[in-house]
């Protein structure tokens, strides 16, 4: 009998473990590619440190990737629960074949600093330039350049992907602040 087992552990297959460690909430990337404006949906993200740096996964699979590529721009949209079935729309079609801002009833909202349009129906918006491109584990490293926060917008909770086509709903926030306070970088 294996070690765990006897404790009351199931056994989960190596290839389901990823959905044990829910990443950052699910995004969308928003693209110019020189002619036309573009949106993906991508779940795996991940905050580099306490400044603006951002990683995402994706690669050559997805057709955003090659303006991501070529324009070394793009828009982090973060968008919220009552977005759910567009976020999935968003990812389970092809902006090769689909205008995804027209097809799902999007508005661009000009950026300041890259082609790529801002998302008006998200909560936040994050404009972005491409620093590195690391291949070998399909990461696209960004810089912020700059960003925007709709106070107004009703909903704030956003979604977490787990992996298997379920989604997480974030829940009460817990402030810890003052305990915190010394271990904190100014600012925050």
């Amino acid at each position: 009998m294996e070690r765990g087992r006897e404790e009351g552990m199931e056994t989960l297959p190596i290839s389901k473990a990823f959905t044990l460690l829910e990443p950052g909430p699910v995004i969308l990337v928003a693209t110019h590619d020189g002619h036309k404006d573009n949106v993906m949906t991508i779940s795996w993200t991940m905050v580099l440190d306490f400044s603006a740096s951002f990683a995402i996964t994706t690669g050559p699979w997805n057709y955003s990737y090659a303006a991501l590529e070529n324009t070394r721009e793009c828009v982090i949209a973060l968008p919220t629960v009552d977005l759910i079935d567009t976020i999935v729309g968003i990812g389970t079609c092809s902006g090769k074949d689909t205008d995804k801002f027209a097809t799902f009833g999007l508005t661009r909202v000009p950026a300041n600093h890259v082609r790529a349009p801002l998302i008006g129906e998200c909560l936040a918006n994050i404009e972005c330039r491409v620093v590195d491109i690391v291949e070998r584990h399909n990461i696209i490293v960004l810089a912020g350049v700059a960003a925007y926060y709709d106070k107004a917008r009703k909903e704030k909770k956003t979604i977490h992907a787990v992996g298997d086509g379920t989604f997480i709903v974030d829940g009460r926030r817990i402030n810890r602040r003052e305990m915190m306070r010394s271990k904190l970088p100014e600012g925050l």
